[in-house]
Formats: C-alpha cells, sequence, structure tokens
C-alpha cells in the first residue's frame, strides 16, 4: 500500500460488519460516525424499498476502505491534501492529484479483497 511500509495500522481491518466498521470508526476517526449513521440509515431504508441488499453492501464495502485508509494516519493525511487539490482545483498538479487518490482507493480495495480471500 501506498503507506511506508515502517507504518504500523492503528487497528487490525475489522471485519466487513455495520457493528465492526462502527466501532472502528469509533476508533479512529470519531468525526466520521455522523456521516457513517446517516449513510447507513439511507442505505437500509434504499434496502427496504427496492427489496435489495445492494445498497446495504455498498455502504460496507464503501466504509471498509475507509477503514482501510484511515489505519494508516499518513497515507490519511495525504489522501485528505489530495483531495483538499482536486477540491480546490486552479493547480496545475489536479491531474495528478486525482491520479494518486485513484491509486490510494485501488489499493485499498485490493487490500480488502487479498484478507477475505
Amino acid at each position: 500500500m501506498t503507506a511506508g511500509v515502517s507504518e504500523q495500522p492503528l487497528i487490525p481491518q475489522p471485519s466487513a460488519t455495520v457493528a465492526a466498521l462502527r466501532e472502528a470508526i469509533a476508533q479512529i476517526a470519531p468525526v466520521a460516525l455522523p456521516a457513517f449513521t446517516r449513510e447507513l440509515d439511507r442505505a437500509a431504508d434504499q434496502a427496504r424499498q427496492g427489496s435489495d441488499l445492494a445498497p446495504l453492501r455498498r455502504f460496507v464495502t464503501q466504509w471498509s476502505v475507509y477503514v482501510q485508509i484511515q489505519r494508516h494516519p499518513r497515507l490519511a493525511v495525504r489522501l485528505r491534501e489530495l483531495e483538499d487539490m482536486v477540491a480546490h482545483g486552479g493547480t496545475p498538479h489536479v491531474r495528478q492529484a486525482a491520479s494518486e487518490i485513484g491509486r490510494i482507493l485501488d489499493e485499498a480495495h485490493a487490500a480488502l479483497a487479498a484478507t477475505s480471500s
């Protein structure tokens, strides 16, 4: 992963369950708990309305990736820097920043896939 080899994760990657993810977020990024709860409620409502679990699966995947990144403080800081660069635009490095964001997300997805195999 883009995080330095010497950097140890703050916590182990939790299982891909709502309860485990909520607990992990409470530990490493408590400021994100309100967004987690809002998005969980929205996903649950969508799942109920459509009689389909896909919204809940997407929710768990999205928050698993978030935790995967946030467990590595330097990587999380770097991602926020890159997101700020892209959001404010106007810099000649926006395309490069967007590309690096894509790499970070791809690596987080790959790390999760490797742990679930």
